[in-house]
Parts: structure tokens; C-alpha cells; sequence
């Protein structure tokens, strides 16, 4: 019996796949994420920390791999269709020698301050070191600030992020875990980031305050009166909460210093840093339609591994068997450095690889706006389609678009912006951003005496073939910064 029971629990196995990162995987990853600057005082700390890697300062000037990218028809040329990755090679020795070679020498941007600026994700990610997070919070944190809006709310459903979570990043995590992290960005400032609903972010902000009488009635007026509190009917809330004259005039002045797009706050920082932002990429359009890329890697070093290294390893290696110990020491140690330089310098050039597939996507993707630069040219894009086009994975791309510029003819544009989900319009799709600006131009048009209700503008859309509903003009007024027709309303 005792043995039988051994062999049946031998046979209840649980099998799982799991992924394991490689030293070079994790190195590309964390390298990829890096601003130019940034990435500039990594190499720097490298040359140090490695005797054997060195700046190669008399490389020559020309350099055929950074030669421009040009655009004449929205597809890949043969040429770039045959660009692959070190991970695309099925070993080592069949990696092309113009992929091992030091990184760096391409065009730099011009009239550019050079500087570190943190953009509002950044700061956000900052804030998360300061929490103790699990392996798997910190993923979930992360995706979690990659989906927040420009105004710091979360538009996007619990359920939706979990299900994205596990297809996209291969976390599974349930809405319950996604919940518990959420609560953690809740903590973040400027208070109110993270929250689902603007009287969420009311909520939370009220719940930041100190405790006392005034904390109690805002906490009540958002939370019974919400509705009063918009449409600013402050004598129905002093009427229902039997309120004095003195302590209503206190509440209504507390309660309009509450900030309903907490996300501005670090916004406007970084709107009045944009001179200070430095370019990852700079592409220029000419009259005839073509469109040219170039990798803007700044002042940074080239760097390679010490050939005088690499020959040294070479002659030990072929005298292996002869060697003193202080010799096998001394191969050790020189193999080390050596085989860390070499990775370092790999995964430089990988990351360079993945930066350069990515914006060519864009740009693809996005033909029609680098050549117009109208916001109404956008196309629905999403990291899906950048993937698809790049054959990088979700995870790549995402990387290569966090904290990363463009420096175009119509100003130095995150990545991120080039980013929306679409809207069906006539049976076709178009991007979020272009109904964003039709409502916008409809507000601005609208006749301040009779503004127009979200009623209104989502008839006028489907009227012009807008696939959109009332919920959605609403969500869509309030992140491009207009309230409610009734706070629009102009009384002459």
C-alpha cells in the first residue's frame, strides 16, 4: 500500500511554463527604459566598474549604421524588412558582425538643451520605490501608471486591466489584486492620481485632509450632495445639510480647492520643461512627402570591449593546460570583465535596434500626421499594432515608448501621444484623439448663450458618422478641460 501510494504521488505532478529572463534579456530591458541622459550615466558607471571596457574615441566619423531612415511610402523597404534583431538569430555566431560593433555616432539634434527631466510617469514610478511591493505589485503598479490619462484618472474598468494584465504581460492577477494596488497610487501625490471617477478623486483627496468637522461635511457633500456639487447648487446643500450662512461660505470655499484634474499638476511642470526635454528621435519631412528618422543618441560614448582583453583570453585560453595558478586567476578574472563588456555592449546595440523598429512603426503608422502634423490625421494605435509591425514584443515597445521624445517640425512629442484607441465612424475607425478635437472645435464654436449639452454634441457626431454616446462625449469633454454646458454658459 505505502508503496503504491508513493508511486501515485509521483505521478501528481503540476506542470507549469514559466519564463526566466536571461542576464542579456534583463540588461536590454532595464537599458531600454533609459532616457538618453540617463542612459549616458549608465555607460559612464560601466567604463568605471569595468576595467576592460573602454570609449572609443578614434572610431571613425562614418559610420554606414547610422545613416538616416528614409520614408517614401509608408512601407519597409527590403532593406529594413531584413533588419533583425540579436534575438531573431538562433545563435551567437550567426549574429552579424555590424550588430556587435560599439553604439553611438548618430545625428545629434540641434539647438537642444541637454538635460534630465522627469516626465509625469517618471515621477509616478518614483513614488512607487517608496512602497514595499512584491515582484508581482510592482508589474501591476507599473501597467497600472502606463494606463493612467494625461489628467491622472484610471478610465479604464478593473476587470479590463486584469484580463490585459494576463494576455499582454503574462501576469495573471485578479481585479481584487489590481484593486489592492490601486489603493497604493491612491497614496501618491498629488493626491486624487489613480482614481475611476472625478468624485473618486474628490474622495480622496478629502480623505488626505486632516480629520475634523471640515473634512466630515466635504466628505458628505461629495459623497450625498455629488450631484448638487456640480451643477454648484450650494443653497440646496446648505438647505439639506442645515447649514449656517458662515460654515457653508467656509465648505464651498474648502471644497473649490479640491482639484478635479490632479494629474495637471505634474503636467504643467513638465509643460514649462519642454525646452529642457531631450529628443530620442528627430525626424524631418520635406515638400515632396519623404520622411527621414534619425536616432538621436546625443554626446554618448561609444564604447567597446579592450582588444588587448580579448587577445589576452585568447593566448591563455590556447595555453590552458601550461597555466600558473596566478595565470588561471588572472584568465578568470579577465573573462569575467571581458564577458560583461560584451553584454553591456550587445545589449546597447539591442536596445538601439528596438529603439529604431519602433519609430519606424510609428511613423508608418502615422504617416499622414508627420507629414501634416494635424491632430485630426492620427490614426487609431495601439502598442498591439506597433508590435505586429516590429515583430518586438508588447512589453518591448512599451519600454521603448516610456519617458522617450520626438523632435518633429511640429514640436518634441512624447511617444505616448501618438497612442489612442479608436471610434467607428461610417463603418471605418478613426482615433479617439480626432473626436476629442471635433467636440473641441464644436465647443469653441458653440454659442456661449446656449452651449451645447453632451446630449447635443453626441447627436451632432452621429450626425457626422461618429459612432459615440452621450457617457462617452462626457468622459471625452471632460479630459480635454471643458465642464458641464451649464458652467459653460455665458449670462450677458
Amino acid at each position: 500500500m505505502n508503496q503504491k501510494n508513493i508511486q501515485a504521488g509521483t505521478l501528481q505532478q503540476k506542470m507549469e511554463q514559466t519564463q526566466s529572463l536571461s542576464p542579456q534579456q534583463v540588461m536590454v530591458a532595464r537599458l531600454t527604459e533609459m532616457s538618453v541622459e540617463a542612459l549616458k550615466g549608465r555607460i559612464e558607471n560601466e567604463c568605471q566598474e569595468n576595467p576592460w571596457l573602454e570609449k572609443a574615441d578614434n572610431l571613425p566619423d562614418h559610420d554606414p549604421e547610422s545613416e538616416p531612415y528614409d520614408y517614401d511610402g509608408g512601407q519597409p523597404s527590403d532593406e529594413q524588412a531584413d533588419y533583425k534583431a540579436e534575438d531573431d538569430y538562433s545563435s551567437e555566431d550567426d549574429i552579424p558582425d555590424y550588430l556587435l560593433r560599439p553604439t553611438g555616432g548618430t545625428r545629434q539634434a540641434e539647438n537642444i538643451e541637454w538635460a534630465d527631466t522627469q516626465t509625469f510617469y517618471d515621477r509616478l514610478k518614483e513614488q512607487a520605490g517608496e512602497f514595499d511591493l512584491t515582484d508581482k505589485q510592482q508589474r501591476i503598479m507599473d501597467y497600472l501608471i502606463g494606463s493612467l490619462e494625461d489628467s491622472g484618472m484610471l478610465a479604464k474598468p478593473i476587470l479590463q486591466i486584469a484580463d490585459e494584465l494576463e494576455i499582454y504581460q503574462g501576469i495573471p492577477a485578479t481585479p481584487e489584486e489590481v484593486e489592492e494596488v490601486l489603493h497604493v497610487i491612491w497614496q501618491f501625490d498629488p493626491p486624487g492620481i489613480g482614481a475611476r471617477s472625478m468624485q473618486e478623486c474628490l474622495l480622496i483627496q478629502i480623505a488626505r485632509k486632516e480629520q475634523g468637522e471640515t473634512r466630515r461635511l466635504m466628505d458628505t457633500v461629495i459623497r450625498h450632495f455629488y450631484d448638487e456639487f456640480i451643477k454648484k447648487h450650494w443653497d440646496v446643500i446648505q438647505q439639506q445639510m442645515q447649514l449656517s450662512t458662515t460654515q457653508m461660505g467656509m465648505l464651498q470655499h474648502e471644497l473649490l480647492r479640491l482639484n478635479p484634474r490632479p494629474g495637471s499638476a505634474l503636467g504643467e511642470s513638465m509643460a514649462h520643461a519642454t525646452n529642457q526635454i531631450t529628443p530620442d528621435f528627430i525626424v524631418d519631412t520635406d515638400t515632396d512627402g519623404n520622411i527621414t528618422m534619425t536616432l538621436n543618441e546625443g554626446d554618448l560614448p561609444q564604447v567597446v570591449v579592450s582588444q588587448e582583453a580579448v587577445d589576452k583570453v585568447e593566448a591563455y585560453e590556447a595555453s590552458r593546460d601550461t597555466l600558473s595558478r596566478s595565470a588561471m586567476e588572472d584568465l578568470q578574472f579577465t573573462r569575467e570583465y571581458v564577458t560583461r563588456g560584451q553584454v553591456f555592449v550587445k545589449a546597447l546595440q539591442q536596445r538601439r535596434d528596438s529603439m529604431v523598429r519602433t519609430m519606424q512603426a510609428i511613423i508608418r503608422l502615422q504617416r499622414d500626421y508627420f507629414l501634416d502634423g494635424d491632430e485630426m490625421s492620427l490614426h487609431p494605435m495601439r502598442l498591439e499594432d506597433v508590435s505586429q509591425q516590429t515583430g518586438l514584443d508588447i512589453s518591448t515597445v512599451s519600454r521603448v515608448c516610456t519617458s522617450k521624445y520626438v523632435q518633429t517640425a511640429y514640436g518634441t512629442i512624447p511617444l505616448k501621444w501618438f497612442f489612442s484607441s479608436s471610434v467607428k465612424k461610417n463603418g471605418g475607425e478613426v482615433s479617439v484623439k480626432k473626436v476629442k478635437a471635433v467636440i473641441q472645435d464644436m465647443l469653441d464654436n458653440e454659442d456661449k448663450r446656449r452651449p451645447y449639452s453632451d446630449e447635443q454634441l453626441s447627436a451632432m457626431l452621429q450626425a457626422k458618422g461618429y459612432d459615440v454616446a452621450r457617457r462617452t462625449v462626457a468622459k471625452y469633454r471632460e479630459s480635454i478641460g471643458y465642464p458641464v454646458a451649464r458652467l459653460r454658459k455665458e449670462h450677458l
